[in-house]
């Protein structure tokens, strides 16, 4: 499985190759998989539903902190015809802390169009799945192949890396001509007759060989005597490693205000970031003593005490946000301040706070 040598500045290009190449590479793969793929719930018993369910939650999500939440959501949403019927309050709850919450409102939508249109079954067709909310190219090919054994690839970042170096090519993955070239390669090397195995043993060889940062383990690869950047010692070159887009810096100030034994929350608009969640009362800025008594005055909080708490930070992909907080024992609150007051136990087991209130959160536990 080779590639045509051509000058440096230029971008090398896939060659058509041999069957017997494919049947050798699928072979070493399988072979691999079958005897070191790691233990996961999903993989146990791969119903279409919680195919479904974990390729949603480990968009963008590591492995190790999906599983306790794939087994919790699936003990208390064990079907579609749950989903469909679970109020939004309590699937935000159960997300809690995973991030990117319209991956869980696409979820439920989807299932209602399920519930609708298909007896509350997952299609097996890839348009069809491709047609629901939140499935992508990639999630409808892994449902496909691994629930139903279509012959269908499943191309993430992890199979895209591996493609690239198994191909030498040294082209941006963000080009879309690159990521054509690497998702006909990947098709070209599809079991069809495996498929859902197959798809899952790249994904896994991307997701513990075939890292990325430069930080392959070629040594341990099944598949490096077909490995084009292992035979020119690029590995570590390829891909190509574009430049990230810096991150927006933003100063908050977060607010734990306790008023008879009740603390102050707050529900996000219905658009935009963390959307629909709820969060302690912010504002912007990092904002001085004085300030924050202006700031609660207008809220309609009189304060009593206004302890500083901790600063924090949380990274979104696009934005941090860099937090002081203050712990506030208020003294009088009008009724209309637009704030709703939850005692700790509701907060713990009703509302959804996102992640980046968690530092703040965690203060609840103190006595």
């Amino acid at each position: 499985m080779g590639c045509n040598k051509t000058e440096p500045q230029e971008r090398e290009k896939v060659i058509i190759i041999t069957s017997d190449e494919i049947l050798q590479f699928q072979h070493k793969l399988l072979t691999w998989y079958g005897s070191s793929a790691r233990i996961l719930p999903w993989r146990d018993n791969p119903s279409p539903y919680r195919v479904w369910i974990s390729e949603i939650m480990l968009q963008q999500t590591r492995v190790e902190a999906v599983k306790p939440y794939f087994e919790r959501f699936l003990e208390e949403v064990p079907t579609i015809r749950d989903l469909a019927v679970l109020p939004e309050d309590r699937l935000m709850k159960l997300w809690e802390g995973m991030g990117y919450y319209s991956r869980a409102r696409n979820l439920k939508k989807a299932a209602c169009i399920l519930m609708e249109q298909y007896h509350g079954e997952l299609p097996s067709d890839r348009k069809e799945l491709q047609a629901l909310p939140g499935i992508g190219p990639y999630t409808s090919g892994a449902i496909a192949s691994i629930a139903f054994g279509a012959g269908e690839p499943a191309v993430d970042g992890n199979v895209l890396r591996v493609m690239a170096r198994i191909s030498g090519n040294r082209g941006d993955l963000k080009d879309k001509s690159v990521r054509k070239e690497l998702e006909t390669l990947a098709a070209e090397l599809l079991s069809r007759k495996k498929s859902g195995d197959f798809n899952q043993a790249l994904m896994e060889l991307g997701a513990v060989v075939c890292l990325p940062n430069g930080k392959p383990k070629c040594g341990e690869c099944p598949v490096q005597s077909f490995c084009e950047a292992y035979k020119q010692d690029a590995a570590d070159q390829i891909p190509l490693k574009a430049g990230k887009a810096e991150r927006r810096m933003e100063n908050r100030t977060v607010f734990v205000i306790c008023f008879e034994e009740r603390i102050a929350l707050r529900k996000r608009p219905e658009q935009g970031l963390l959307s629909g969640l709820w969060e302690f009362p912010n504002a912007y800025g990092h904002l001085s003593s004085a300030e924050c008594r202006e700031v609660l005055a207008e809220w309609g909080i009189c304060p009593g005490s206004i302890v500083p708490l901790p600063d924090a930070k949380h990274i979104f992909s696009h934005l941090e946000w860099h937090m002081k907080g203050y712990s506030v024992r208020a003294k009088a609150v009008q009724e209309e301040c637009g704030l709703v007051w939850a005692e700790k136990e509701e907060i713990r087991n009703h509302y959804s706070i996102p992640s980046a209130f968690q530092a703040y959160l965690r203060t609840l536990e103190n006595p």
